[in-house]
Parts: structure tokens; sequence; C-alpha cells
């Protein structure tokens, strides 16, 4: 149950992510479409950490997905997209680190297990 709590708290991260991002910069998109893309961007994430996939792989592949989704529902200029999606990046940025230090969660790829350092284990 853990999977799927983190899993749903991923993609609900992401999407407000694609939601702020675009608000900021644009008139924004709906909230079904930045939870679409949010859904879309964090499954093909943990699809491709699933088949084991090396982690350059599984950084990259979400990307142009939520990037060309992005692009579709905004329905803009390329440079207004590419305002909008350097945004988004920022923000997700800034709550995967707070998400990160505060509680331990890696919200991009839920199955992925943030690890502690101890010093004291030498």
């Amino acid at each position: 149950m853990s999977y799927i709590r983190d899993f749903i708290l991923a993609f609900t991260l992401t999407a407000a992510s694609y939601y702020m991002g675009t608000l900021l910069v644009s008139g924004g998109i709906d909230w079904w479409e930045a939870l679409l893309i949010g859904i879309s961007v964090v499954s093909l994430g943990a699809i491709t950490e699933g088949l084991n996939a090396p982690i350059w792989l599984i950084i990259l592949v979400p990307f142009p997905v939520g990037m060309l989704l992005l692009y579709y529902f905004l329905n803009t200029t390329l440079i207004m997209w590419f305002s909008a999606y350097l945004t988004t990046l920022l923000i997700y940025t800034i709550i995967h680190i707070l998400m990160s230090y505060s509680f331990r969660f890696h919200s991009l790829i839920p199955a992925w297990k943030l690890r502690t350092t101890n010093s004291s284990a030498r």
C-alpha cells in the first residue's frame, strides 16, 4: 500500500508543478491536464525503473512526454511554452528538494528510496 500512496503523491506533486508553472507564465492549463501530465511522467519513470533501465534513461524518458503534452495543452507559441516549461522545472525542483529533505521522499520515482549517510558506520 505504501507504493500506491507514494505513487499518488509523486504524480500529484508533479501535476502541481505543471499547474503552477503554467499559471505563472501564461493563462495556465486546466487541473485535469496537469494531472494527466503528472500521471504520464511519473508512470513512464516508474515503468522505466521497473524494467531495470540505467539511471540516466530513467531520468531522461519522462522529459519528452511532459514537454510534448505541455506544448499540446498550452497551445501557444514556442517561446511561451519554453518559458512555462522552465518555470515548471524550477517549481518541480523546489518541491523535490523540499520533499526529499523534509520527508525523505523521492518525488519523481516512488520506488526509489533515498539513502541516508551514516558517518558512524565506517
